[in-house]
């Protein structure tokens, strides 16, 4: 046997060491690969499947301020959250425990996020008077309460997003907690409405899902806009976490904790298109902001009496971020109101079954 014949057969096994070598590294990168694609797929599959079990048709094709259905692909789009207390014992259509309108720049990946009082003296249509915007949901569910919003905004409500408390429960434990500030000791009732159930010291803390809650229905020691305002803290806190790396293998259990919890116009499809914010390489730019007002308080019945020119304000800031076509008039005169006395009276008559605090 030759020289050349030795050192092809030396040159062969060299090369077939390093194919196996190859195959030894690759081997485990592909079942990792496999194992990954397969998990995607089948959360795509889940989050498709719980997403559209929380479909509602609203009756509504496009907002009547809208001079055409929008698509979140290539739209500015406006989107109306709503808390409720849908607890078991409850009946009927529970009052909102708060609401917000968030306004989305699809060029920009910013949000504006407007929190409303609970307790904003609006007028409301379907009662056909001022009143409460909270009650504008125990009077028509998420309808009555879009027709509202329209009406004091002069903004389309394109979507809107309905969750419960254990939803909001059930999303931050899934996420393993959020961190947040708590500004003062309080003692709060939790999601099934026991009395001083959960107790919370002031500073900056991890909170589960219960004390979460607890921290944004409080108003004990303070006010609806401070509470509004540690709303959208925790709302920036939970888009935080769930948007990044380590939350990736959570989205599991954020779908099983959304489930029956939610329901929302949007469709799957929809829902989708809102991706890109969350992936547009920087932090979602949040920019949040409440209504503000005065105590107004006739026939000793509470409200919160809106700043006509800061609601000047927060309508133009949320018509230019839409990028709004047309200019839409002020639709807050006075053919709107009506005596208050008896608008009040009228609210003091009525029998609250819901939480107040």
């Amino acid at each position: 046997m030759g020289n050349n014949d030795i050192n092809t057969r030396i040159v062969k096994k060299k090369k077939k060491r390093k194919l196996r070598k190859r195959a030894y590294i690759l081997l485990p990168l592909f079942i990792v690969f496999i194992g990954a694609l397969s998990w995607a797929i089948s959360l795509y599959i889940k989050a498709d499947s719980v997403l559209t079990d929380s479909y509602e048709d609203d009756g509504r094709d496009k907002s009547e301020l809208r001079a055409e259905k929008v698509d979140p692909k290539f739209d500015n789009v406006s989107i109306l959250m709503m808390g409720v207390d849908d607890n078991d014992h409850r009946t009927g259509n529970a009052r909102t425990d708060s609401l917000m309108v968030a306004t989305l720049n699809k060029d920009e990946k910013s949000v504006k996020l407007v929190n409303i009082p609970r307790d904003s003296y609006v007028y409301v249509p379907a009662y056909g008077y001022e009143t409460k915007i909270n009650h504008a949901h125990a009077k028509g569910g998420p309808k009555a309460t879009i027709e509202t919003v329209e009406n004091l905004l002069e903004v389309p409500i394109d979507y809107y997003v309905k969750v419960n408390f254990h939803a909001f429960v059930e999303v931050v434990d899934a996420l393993g907690g959020i961190t947040a500030e708590v500004p003062y000791e309080f003692k709060e009732s939790n999601s099934m409405d026991k009395r001083d159930a959960i107790h919370l010291m002031p500073g900056e803390q991890k909170l589960n899902g219960e004390e979460a809650l607890a921290l944004a229905r409080t108003r004990k020691l303070d006010n609806d806009i401070e509470r509004g305002k540690r709303q959208q803290d925790l709302i920036k806190a939970i888009v935080k976490k769930a948007t990044s790396v380590n939350a990736l293998l959570k989205f599991d259990d954020v779908i099983e904790a959304i489930g029956d919890n939610m329901t929302t116009n949007m469709t799957f499809s929809e829902m989708k298109s809102f991706i890109s914010y969350g992936t547009s390489g920087s932090n979602i730019d949040i920019d949040s902001s409440t209504l503000s007002g005065v105590d107004y308080q006739p026939a000793n019945v509470y409200y919160w009496q809106l700043d006509q020119q800061a609601l000047t304000e927060t309508k133009t800031m949320l018509q230019s971020h839409l990028e709004l076509q047309t200019d839409l008039t002020d639709s807050s005169s006075s053919s709107n109101t009506s005596d208050s006395t008896y608008e009040a009276e009228q609210d003091s008559s009525e029998v609250n079954t819901y939480n107040t605090n």
